[in-house]
């Protein structure tokens, strides 16, 4: 059958791409256009095409900032972090949940554990303050209520980093578990049932059937993560993080939203997001490589 014949026959679901492809092409790859920005002096009344060519100066520059450096470095940390804290964190509930026989309990139990992914990171961080907060927080209420010092969970670099990563796991881990329920759910229960015959315990069947089952998506998640690792959402640092913490809390997009937004200088801002774009997709291909060389799983 040729390509017309086949659309034709089939042109429901090409219909169905539509508003995708236009999504992307207007908000994805239109957008594009704007790194240009980066190898020219902007000037916002005369546009990008009358902005005067600068080359490579501008990344000279922002190379050459030691503000760039500090927060490529929290960037790196957080995320790599994030990587090893969060990033388990669904996997390890999907198989709990997806282990429980009580129908009734398990929904509401993926119910409540959803919500978070739903909430504004602006309520996330006003809860954060009112439960983690120093003086009123209900954290700090109950421990000094037993007699104890006061935990500076939010002004504390050591404690900030605790409590960034721990309301990560509680923002994220249910959109995760999403993901692993949903790969789950394609399994072949008679696996389990012939292990248990086998004389299997929960722990086996969990290692030899339920794990290597769920290894495409672990790795396909896994790759998608570590290309991440070099760019950063803006609201989760931004809200959480505070002056006292500022050596930790500030990380490139907070720099890009300082040097770009509140000074203007929107070429240096662009020279920031085309390196984060450049290393994040060499972060995705070498990761891809590496994991379709040792493991035989890639998602190209």
């Amino acid at each position: 059958m040729n390509a017309t014949r086949y659309i034709r026959r089939y042109w429901q679901l090409y219909a169905l791409l539509v508003l995708p492809v236009l999504y992307f092409a207007i908000f994805k790859y239109g957008p594009m256009y704007g790194v240009i920005i980066a190898f020219k002096d902007f000037n916002f009344f005369q546009g990008i095409n009358g902005s005067k060519w600068i080359g490579f100066d501008a990344f000279r520059e922002v190379f050459a900032m030691r503000d760039f450096y500090k927060t490529l470095r929290n960037t790196l940390m957080l995320n790599l972090l994030d990587l090893i804290v969060s990033f388990p964190a669904p996997l390890f509930i999907a198989i709990m949940l997806y282990e429980l026989r009580t129908a009734w309990f398990r929904k509401l139990s993926q119910t409540i554990l959803y919500i978070p992914h739903f909430i504004s990171w602006i309520i996330i961080g006003g809860i954060a303050y009112q439960v983690f907060g120093t003086q009123s927080g209900m954290l700090n209420n109950i421990i000094t209520s037993f007699g104890f010092d006061a935990v500076p969970f939010l002004t504390n670099k050591s404690y900030w980093l605790i409590t960034y990563l721990a309301i990560g796991v509680w923002q994220s881990a249910g959109w995760g578990t999403i993901i692993y329920l949903a790969a789950l759910t394609g399994l072949n229960r008679e696996l389990f049932e012939a292990a248990e015959v086998d004389g299997a315990g929960r722990m086996r069947r969990i290692w030899s059937i339920t794990l290597p089952s769920l290894k495409p998506t672990i790795v396909t998640l896994l790759i998608i993560n570590i290309g991440h690792m070099i760019s950063i959402g803006f609201d989760r640092p931004y809200i959480i993080g505070n002056t006292t913490v500022r050596e930790y809390s500030d990380v490139l997009s907070t720099f890009v939203y300082r040097v770009g937004l509140e000074s203007g200088q929107y070429t240096l801002a662009t020279v920031v997001g085309l390196f984060q774009a450049v290393v994040g997709l060499v972060f995705v291909l070498g990761s891809n490589y590496v994991s379709k060389k040792l493991a035989d799983q890639s998602i190209l």
